[in-house]
């Protein structure tokens, strides 16, 4: 196995950080209460009561997967790519719900959605290039 850059492991451990905050926020909202969502706002209410069960599985999958994913990269192992791909076919199939499909609505109730979205995306595709880029180089075996 080939020398991991310096830079390699506090990445990683700053993106498990950040894929631990995702799934708390994930079970934070699938754990919500009739009276935690009557405290939302009518637009947040309106959205929450809305979601199919295809977007909140694509949710989990892309926190979970990123999550394993990042766990795969700490420990250097080769199967982190493909999970983490899961990860980002989570994300990208959340976003076309949130904003293909309910686009107009979300960035009404969520000022700021399409910006934390697209810091979502760039991260999870930034894991991919790095996991492949990983296997590729000889850091994960």
């Amino acid at each position: 196995m080939n020398a991991t850059p310096k830079w390699y492991l506090p990445v990683v451990i700053l993106a498990l950080l950040w894929n631990m905050a995702g799934c708390a926020a994930y079970l934070k909202d699938v754990m919500l209460t009739p009276e935690d969502v009557a405290k939302l706002s009518v637009e947040m209410q309106a959205l929450y009561a809305a979601r199919p069960a295809w977007s909140v599985a694509a949710t989990a999958i892309a926190v979970w997967a990123g999550l394993a994913g990042c766990i795969g990269l700490i420990m250097r192992r080769r199967w982190s790519a493909p999970v983490l791909i899961a990860s980002l076919v989570g994300v990208v199939v959340q976003d076309l719900y949130l904003f293909g499909v309910n686009g107009d609505a979300v960035a009404k109730a969520v000022p700021g959605a399409f910006v934390m979205q697209g810091i979502v995306l760039l991260i999870s595709i930034g894991l991919v290039v790095l996991a492949r880029k990983g296997a590729a180089r000889g850091w994960l075996s």
